[in-house]
């Protein structure tokens, strides 16, 4: 719909909107926001401050500077709505002597679990977020943040006046998230539990990776919030959200439209389809399509289908259950073909028959037995930017992901 496309800003620009912030934004009297990767939040009590979420560990000098007009008090409290780095990163410089720190439930096994993982998402990251932000330089570390005290499905603070909660809302990008909702103000901190992006598809299995986010669970937690009746919503980037009555409506069309690829997804699968044609033939019907600016209807089918029916698609037949992939044959596919040149060539027929994904195909086999044939280099590049054409680059995932295939494609050619 085109008012998803006009009204919604484009992903890479809220996580750079921070750069030239000059002073923070009062969203209202009490509460202000520093934007980052995902935005740092303060609230003022009577008797202190809370902070919710603290930003990332590289802007945190500029975001403590935004806040630093405002505050009022000893920061009493800071909520960190999810264990990703740009929630808690600047947690450490934030911390004054008698701050407690407040996480969701799981909270030091999921950072447990990233921080493990590193040396496998950290070139996952780089290769799609790296040169499309255009961040100079490594990040710094993130720290080791161990919160004070850890919720397992609600906690109720109250501090000079006001009354915080803490509501367990798992699912939108990990199994800890927390929503905190003031009820006597009705505003609601939701991080990223709807994703970067306001009313759109979540991503419920990011390009990255991380473990999956369970579109049952998801519905739940915008249940929640729902329920929660708030007048303001704050998330994790971009302009609060206002109204009770438009919240309302767009959490709606947010679980109707969830509702509606997980329901295509399992009838689908009842009516016989294998994944692949389910993910193809995905189209929105009239007046329920929402935005698919970080994660796609298409893609939350596969993670769907995995999370009713686990990895095994029964099409891929017996070699899915071993150890030896179907690449592990394309020598001789290539030698077979007469060298990668000719299949290089039958790629390049199928890229000008306007199927682009086969020509990748074709290049795939034959750059697995000939990693540097220009023929195929060359069409696999055109191929990528087809697609990349094609795509309009609304999704970011899916922008990053065709860009950084170019750039490697240029890469190998220049050499």
């Amino acid at each position: 719909m085109s008012e998803v496309k006009e009204a919604t800003p484009k992903l890479a620009g809220l996580v750079r909107s921070g750069d030239e912030q000059a002073e923070a934004i009062a969203i209202t009297d009490f509460v202000f926001q520093a934007n980052d990767i995902s935005n740092a939040y303060l609230v003022t009590t009577a008797e202190g401050d809370v902070m919710v979420n603290t930003g990332f560990m590289d802007n945190v000098e500029r975001t403590k500077r935004l806040l630093a007009p405002h505050r009022t008090g000893p920061l009493a409290f800071i909520l960190l709505t999810q264990s990703h780095a740009d929630h808690y990163g600047g947690v450490p410089e934030f911390v004054e002597d008698g701050t407690q720190v407040i996480g969701g439930p799981g909270f030091n096994e999921a950072l447990g679990d990233m921080m493990r993982l590193q040396p496998f998402f950290g070139p996952r990251s780089g290769k799609l977020w790296g040169s499309t932000l255009k961040r100079g330089g490594t990040p710094k570390p993130a720290p080791n943040v161990e919160p004070d005290i850890l919720v397992d499905r609600k906690l109720t603070i109250e501090l000079g006046g006001r009354t915080f909660e803490a509501i367990s809302t798992p699912e939108g990008e990990t199994i800890d998230a927390l929503t905190v909702w003031m009820p006597r103000e009705k505003i609601a901190f939701t991080g990223n539990v709807f994703g970067p992006v306001w009313l759109s598809m979540p991503f419920l299995n990011t390009l990255r990776g991380d473990k999956p986010r369970l579109v049952r669970h998801y519905l739940k937690s915008l249940e929640t919030i729902r329920a929660l009746g708030a007048e303001i919503v704050v998330t994790g980037h971009g302009e609060a959200i206002r109204g009770a009555d438009r919240i309302r409506a767009d959490l709606g069309r947010m679980h109707a439209a969830v509702s509606h690829v997980r329901d295509y997804t399992l009838d689908g699968m009842n009516a016989g389809k294998d994944v692949h044609t389910l993910m193809r033939e995905f189209a929105w019907p009239d007046g329920m399509e929402i935005g698919e600016f970080h994660g796609k209807a298409a893609w939350a089918v596969k993670s769907i289908w995995r999370e009713y029916s686990g990895w095994l698609h029964y099409e891929d037949g017996t070699i899915a259950l071993y150890g030896v992939p179907r690449s592990s044959i394309d020598g001789d596919l290539v030698e077979l073909a007469g060298g990668a040149a000719r299949l290089a060539q039958r790629a390049g027929a199928k890229l000008e028959a306007g199927a682009p994904l086969e020509a990748v195909h074709l290049t795939d086999i034959a750059l697995s037995a000939e990693p540097d044939n220009a023929e195929a280099l060359t069409v696999r590049k055109a191929a990528h930017e087809a697609l990349l054409a094609a795509s309009g680059g609304r999704n970011l995932s899916e922008t990053m992901w065709l860009r950084s295939e170019i750039a490697a494609m240029e890469a190998k050619l220049g050499d």
